[in-house]
């Protein structure tokens, strides 16, 4: 019985950190997120989503189709035509409708949307390093698998 009760207090105080780890997890993201969006705004005048979707297109260069873009920024449909839609209208990325199938698109970065990108994400890549200065290489490593632990944990 004496057994019991100490493995039981022992989850409590197990479950209790794991939800400390939670929270700080969900303010370190959203104080990243909000920093980034902050400087994409001040700096390019732009927003996250408006980056996310130019990145996405960037590395797809053959194009995307909408559902694609959606799925791989785990973003609904919806969100997605309307930042592919502010894009097009930009110049920064182009639609077209498939011959395969006439109700599907595909989305692909333009010339100018690819040179707005590249300039973005060498600065992107900056800010986060500099949010995460005090992290060690051999701690980003460990942290980088706890998620992928999290995330693939069925």
């Amino acid at each position: 019985m004496e057994l019991t009760v100490k493995s039981s207090i022992e989850n409590k105080d197990l479950a209790r950190q794991r939800l400390r780890l939670w929270l700080q997890m969900l303010k370190a993201t959203r104080h990243v997120e909000s920093t980034l969006r902050e400087k994409l705004r001040e700096g390019y005048g732009t927003t996250l989503p408006r980056f996310d979707v130019l990145e996405a297109l960037r590395v797809h260069p053959d194009g995307m189709k909408m559902s694609e873009l959606s799925q791989n920024l785990v973003v609904s449909n919806g969100n997605v035509t309307g930042v592919v839609d502010r894009l097009v209208a930009d110049g920064l990325a182009k639609r077209q409708t498939l011959e395969s199938d006439r109700r599907a698109s595909l989305v692909r970065i333009t010339e100018k949307g690819r040179a707005e990108i590249e300039m973005m994400t060498q600065e992107h890549l900056g800010w986060i390093d500099g949010l995460l200065d005090q992290v060690s290489e051999s701690d980003a490593a460990r942290a980088i698998s706890i998620m992928l632990d999290i995330r693939h944990k069925k």
